[in-house]
């Protein structure tokens, strides 16, 4: 595999794809494979968040904050209808930073479970 392997990921961005390339740098052919498997099913799409955080504002609010694993605010969210709406609008605005959090922990994560980092 090459460095543009990750570009297979959707929605991926140019910081993304820079953090990544810097993190498996050293990785052989074998383990990079398994990297990106392992990454893609850890990895959250921003635009998923998008939908989710727009979601939230016609029927049921929060759903973005669990699909990031951040369930006590996604509870939060759910009984106080997104801080009366106001936090679902500041997740849409603020989707891509939210996915980018996710994902970078989801890749050292990944990277420490193939035995780096």
């Amino acid at each position: 595999m090459n460095k543009f392997s990750f570009t297979i990921l959707p929605g991926i961005e140019q910081e993304e794809l820079l953090w990544l390339q810097e993190l498996t740098k050293h990785y052989p052919p074998e383990k990079l494979e398994q990297f990106i498997a392992l990454y893609q099913l850890k990895r959250r799409d921003p635009e998923a968040v998008l939908i989710c955080s727009l979601f939230g504002l016609v029927a049921i609010a929060g759903i973005q904050r669990f699909l990031l694993n951040q369930i006590a605010m996604g509870i939060l969210y759910l009984f106080t209808l997104g801080f009366c709406f106001v936090g679902s609008i500041v997740d849409a605005i603020n989707y891509r930073k939210l996915a980018w959090e996710f994902n970078k922990r989801a890749s050292v994560e990944a990277a420490s479970l193939l035995g780096s980092r």
